[in-house]
């Protein structure tokens, strides 16, 4: 089942048990007699409302994000959260409404029937869908090619699992070898992982490597990275026991997953909406500041005012990013050049833009498109990206992120001038990763408006 399918399933299915719900829940307060009604309440305007409500918690909640090989517990478990919480705030809602309109308290304890309606409901129309899915897999529908890396006894062990279990949705491809030996079901060595992906289409990299040959994890990292797989390595049992890794399981086969969304569901899309928010109310507050540079732009040097450039972004996708022109035409017609801080090239009006970060602003529409985020590392061209990625072994982890306007290195470091500046920032965009919450995002933002207030960017 595609992501596509299944997240349509999961609306439709919603759409019927929520409406449903609301349908049980309206005849029991309004048509059973239960409660007197001078003028009873409408049924169609509420539900509407009623529904976009649930589709915000649920959203939230990550209940439509892509579900792999995650039980029908766990998925009835999150429902149960989810409709608890909405609930809680609806019961408070109307207990304030209640206050203020000094109406009898029975209203209130109607929201524990809604409550039990909607885990009933939902919960349902999701596990039948869960069930399918599970069923289909079972059957071999829907499976996901994948890529085991590592020859040895874990590898083997890993896979013959994989083959017995289909309903965890895994579709052992073949082995990619660690030491470059031929053997059954191998495919290649490391190094050619990255055409193997391509051309077996390939979803899922199982990491089975030896112990003597956990030295080749980052190059195996590197090359699954920048493709559009997910990663997942089989630990060793001290990482396990000492707590040092979190893992999901294959059957009691732990795994760990790499690159995983480290902010949860509810923090990632709220970081969306403020992300969207910020973008519109920074385009319509700065158009006039905009306009102005435009005009002053054409007027004291030749050449479009508005600077178009291909960088990449999260996973490694290339995108056209916007910003206002700070060079000369031609600036870079012998090649890609790292800018210092008395670049030359650099124009009046430009060197203005640059200290007070106004230069960023034509962004907002990249961050509109969702290509970048209002917070995040900075997005390199893709000349640069080649290069660091050869002489920094770890470069590959700054891309796991969607790229932002500002970031941790941006209000802690000046403009990148070489490759030893990439290096000092990098441990600013590493610290960002792992650490990423809406609380640093809005600390950057902060930091970042001071700079602007003070000049302090190149």
């Amino acid at each position: 089942m595609s992501r596509a399918t299944e997240r349509v399933l999961l609306f439709l299915s919603d759409l019927i048990t929520i409406n449903l719900a609301w349908a049980v829940y309206y005849y029991i307060r309004v048509e059973s007699g239960w409660i007197f009604y001078a003028n009873p309440p409408e049924f169609l305007a509420p539900s509407i409302a009623v529904y976009i409500y649930w589709l915000i918690i649920f959203s939230f909640a990550g209940l439509y994000q892509h579900w792999f090989a995650r039980s029908r517990f766990d998925e009835f478990t999150l429902v149960f959260k989810a409709v608890s919480f909405g609930c809680l705030f609806l019961f408070f809602a109307i207990f304030l409404d209640d206050f203020m309109k000094n109406a009898p308290a029975i209203s209130r304890f109607l929201i524990v029937i809604y409550w039990v309606l909607m885990f009933t409901f939902v919960g349902t129309g999701r596990i039948i869908i869960r069930s399918i899915q599970k069923d289909l897999l079972g059957k071999g529908i829907g499976l996901r090619n994948t890529l085991i890396v590592g020859t040895g006894k874990k590898a083997k062990e890993l896979k013959e699992m994989i083959d017995n279990a289909p309903e965890l949705g895994y579709r052992a491809v073949g082995f990619v070898s660690e030491d470059g030996g031929v053997r059954e079901g191998t495919l290649g060595r490391i190094n050619n992982m990255q055409k193997i992906i391509r051309d077996l289409d390939v979803n899922e990299v199982l990491v089975a490597l030896e112990p003597e040959d956990k030295e080749k994890l980052f190059e195996v990292l590197r090359y699954s990275t920048d493709e559009k797989v997910n990663t997942k390595i089989l630990p060793d049992m001290y990482e396990i026991v000492s707590g040092m890794a979190k893992t999901s399981q294959i059957y009691g086969v732990p795994l760990i997953e790499v690159a995983s969304v480290i902010m949860p569901p509810a923090a990632m899309l709220g970081k969306r909406v403020i992300d969207i928010v910020m973008a519109i109310v920074s385009l319509i507050v700065f158009l006039p500041l905009i306009v102005v540079s435009v005009i002053i732009i054409k007027l004291s040097s030749k050449g479009p005012a508005f600077y178009k450039q291909e960088r990449v972004g999260r996973k490694g996708r290339e995108f056209v990013m916007y910003k206002l022109r700070t060079m000369q035409v031609g600036a870079e017609e012998e090649g890609p050049q790292w800018s210092g801080g008395n670049d030359p090239r650099v124009t009046g009006i430009g060197r203005f833009l640059r200290r007070s970060r106004l230069d960023e602003l034509p962004q907002m529409i990249n961050v509109l498109k969702n290509e970048m985020s209002i917070v995040g590392p900075r997005p390199e061209r893709p000349y640069f990206v080649e290069l660091l990625k050869k002489e920094i072994p770890y470069y590959y982890k700054r891309m796991l992120v969607k790229p932002g306007i500002t970031g941790w290195a941006q209000v802690k470091h000046r403009y990148d001038t070489s490759v030893d500046d990439v290096r000092s920032k990098l441990q600013y965009d590493f610290f960002y990763i792992e650490n990423m919450s809406l609380k640093l995002d809005l600390k950057i933002m902060a930091n970042t408006v001071f700079v602007m207030l003070r000049m302090k960017g190149v």
